[in-house]
């Protein structure tokens, strides 16, 4: 437990001091807050839509979650690099203790954003239907950030350098992202791309936070929970997969 702990301290401190990855990762997600909300959100209004920003700020929640909890992945990839990984593989220490570690570190920040989105959307008009539902909300933002920390970490575990990781993540972070339920609703999706959403488990993570905090989504939570579970299997497997084959 000691080893676990002194990771995840690492990873969080690492974080806290740095400015620039906290304002990297918080901007966009607060800068489509504002633009969609305001901007698009009085066009919503007048066709008789209801308010946009309630059905938009769950999507930004899990955009803010999806760049932390992927980009973190850096963190690994540099300790690759300048050899501190390497130093932690040759000590009597088991490699799913090490991956744990960072992991729980990287999901920490990520819920941490998480809460930092929800409490700036308050401020500008954000209101839950029902307050005694943020605490399961809570726990969909943890499991999400759990999920996409692990898949973080075995993306950063596969490649040796940063051009390949960033190649990798803006090939795959921007798609799950805008082809997801986190912008639109999927009753307006055409049919070829309602497929995809609705494959896309970004959807499934979008949808259970948005039944939890506005009392509206596409999908019974049984079922975003269930998809959600299972990514989350997946993406550890992957996770414990890559990890195992990095080379000292």
């Amino acid at each position: 437990m000691e080893v676990i702990y002194a990771l995840w301290l690492r990873q969080v401190r690492r974080y806290t001091r740095s400015g620039s990855r906290i304002l990297g990762t918080l901007g966009q997600p607060l800068l489509l807050m504002l633009a969609l909300g305001y901007g698009i959100g009085a066009i919503y209004r007048k066709a008789g839509e209801g308010d946009y920003l309630q059905f938009l700020v769950p999507g930004i929640i899990t955009q803010t979650v999806l760049l932390s909890a992927v980009f973190w992945g850096i963190i690994i990839l540099q300790d690759k690099r300048f050899g501190f990984l390497s130093e932690l593989l040759v000590a009597p220490v088991s490699r799913i203790r090490i991956l744990l570690g960072s992991t729980l570190g990287g999901t920490t920040i990520s819920v941490a954003q998480g809460l930092i989105i929800f409490g700036i959307s308050l401020v500008f008009g954000f209101e839950p239907y029902n307050w005694l539902l943020v605490g399961p909300a809570f726990l969909v933002l943890v499991l999400m950030s759990m999920a996409l920390s692990s898949f973080g970490a075995g993306v950063a575990s596969m490649v040796e350098d940063f051009q390949g990781f960033q190649s990798i993540n803006n090939l795959m972070i921007l798609p799950l992202f805008f082809l997801s339920s986190a912008l639109y609703p999927l009753d307006t999706v055409p049919g070829p791309l309602k497929v995809i959403t609705t494959l896309n488990p970004v959807t499934y993570m979008v949808d259970a936070l948005r039944n939890l905090l506005t009392g509206v989504s596409h999908f019974p939570l049984s079922i975003d929970l269930a998809v959600m579970s299972v990514t989350f299997v997946v993406c550890v497997v992957f996770a414990v997969n890559r990890f195992n084959r990095i080379q000292m």
